[in-house]
């Protein structure tokens, strides 16, 4: 029986990326198949690409960088609540929830159906939500989505918000199947010292 569910999408050359970003590749340099002792592969990709972390750095010349950011934000309970997204995701979406003891809330929209292509719209994260989660003890905050903003934004109004109240973003999570209720959450990013963001293995367990 497993206990850990995969909520990280795949990483292949058909995983959707962003527009003029880095997509995924894979080539092995050195192959048994060619005469070589060992399989040793090349991977190349952006940082931002299926299921991954931000750091502050992303959007902020001076924040933090992945290799600066406390492990502990990535690893323990978390709350996975389904949202009905319109066009933003506002305070009004969490009324009745119990935050008591939540650190780390992932957000399932069920906006991004179809993972082989990227979105052409996604809800965003209405900057006031920040505070409001800040208040009730949220440091981390993950979804199904690429992004907290709308794609094509250039000030990032949801990404300062949430930084600037101390909870960090977790993208591109796949939740669908995924009931919802008190799970325990890794996800942790690689220790990259000039990472601007990670890609990440994220796994779910139920608690109780």
């Amino acid at each position: 029986m497993n206990l850990w569910r995969d909520i990280s999408q795949r990483l292949n050359e058909n995983t959707p990326y962003w527009p003029g970003d880095t997509p995924y590749s894979y080539r092995l340099n050195s192959s048994i198949a060619k005469g070589s002792s060992v399989n040793v592969g090349e991977i190349r990709m952006s940082t931002h690409l299926g299921t991954h972390i931000d750091a502050p750095f992303h959007f902020d010349e001076n924040g933090k960088k992945i290799i600066e950011l406390d492990l502990d934000l990535y690893i323990g309970p978390a709350l996975l609540v389904k949202i009905d997204a319109a066009k933003s995701i506002g305070v009004k979406a969490f009324t009745g929830i119990d935050f008591t003891g939540i650190e780390r809330l992932l957000l399932a929209t069920g906006q991004w159906k179809d993972l082989s292509r990227f979105p052409e719209w996604i809800p965003t994260i209405d900057p006031e939500l920040a505070p409001y989660l800040a208040d009730r003890g949220v440091k981390l905050l993950g979804l199904d989505l690429p992004s907290v903003d709308y794609l094509d934004s250039k000030e990032l109004p949801a990404h300062h918000a949430l930084s600037g109240c101390g909870i960090h973003i977790l993208e591109g999570l796949v939740l669908e199947s995924v009931e919802p209720g008190l799970y325990d959450l890794a996800a942790l990013p690689l220790a990259l010292e000039e990472g601007d963001g990670s890609p990440v293995r994220a796994v779910l367990k139920r608690k109780g």
